[in-house]
This record gives C-alpha cells, structure tokens and sequence, in this order.
C-alpha cells in the first residue's frame, strides 16, 4: 500500500514547489489540505484531483 495521507514536505517533493509556496498555497485554501495536531497533512488523491482541475 502507497501512503495515502502525506506531509508538507511530501507534498514539495511530489509538486516539486518550494516549502513557502505550499505552505501559502494550503493556508489560503488553494491546496487541499487539512490540519492534524498543528501540522498539514494531504491526501494523495486529493491533491491528484486538484492537478487535474488545475489543468482546465
């Protein structure tokens, strides 16, 4: 099994952004995220889906 749920640092390397952009991105609601204990976490899937409707 993949992981599923992954951290900001994950999502840097898998969007290949820097750690400031998805860290603004996320806190203005722009990258699916939620918060767990004080840190962000990501579904993979969701942030498949908002690859592909970034691209309309």
């Amino acid at each position: 099994m993949t992981d599923q749920i992954l951290t900001l640092k994950e999502v840097v390397t898998y969007l290949k952004l820097a750690e400031k952009t998805a860290y603004r991105l996320t806190s203005e609601g722009k990258l699916p995220g939620f918060k767990v204990g004080g840190s962000w976490r990501f579904k993979r899937e969701d942030l498949e889906a908002w690859i592909e409707e970034s691209k309309k």
